[in-house]
């Protein structure tokens, strides 16, 4: 379940952990870490000593760039 952030200019950001973002990105947890490595992926906000998660936001612009299955040949 996405939690929420509140940020310093008073925008609510949803902050979503790593198994919402495997089925969000259809990425296994290795492809994801190997992305983040390439500059290819968002990389997550330390929300705790152990624990990190995506702004939900971050997700959709990096989806938004990805081609359309209609656009691929």
């Amino acid at each position: 379940m996405p939690k929420s952030h509140v940020a310093d200019d008073g925008v609510v950001e949803s902050l979503l952990r790593l198994p919402h973002v495997e089925r969000a990105s259809g990425k296994s947890k290795a492809a994801i870490y190997a992305a983040m490595s390439r500059g290819e992926f968002p990389r997550p906000v330390r929300i705790g000593r152990k624990s990190v998660a995506w702004r939900a936001s971050e997700i959709r612009d990096w989806q938004a760039t990805l081609p359309r299955a209609d656009a691929v040949e």
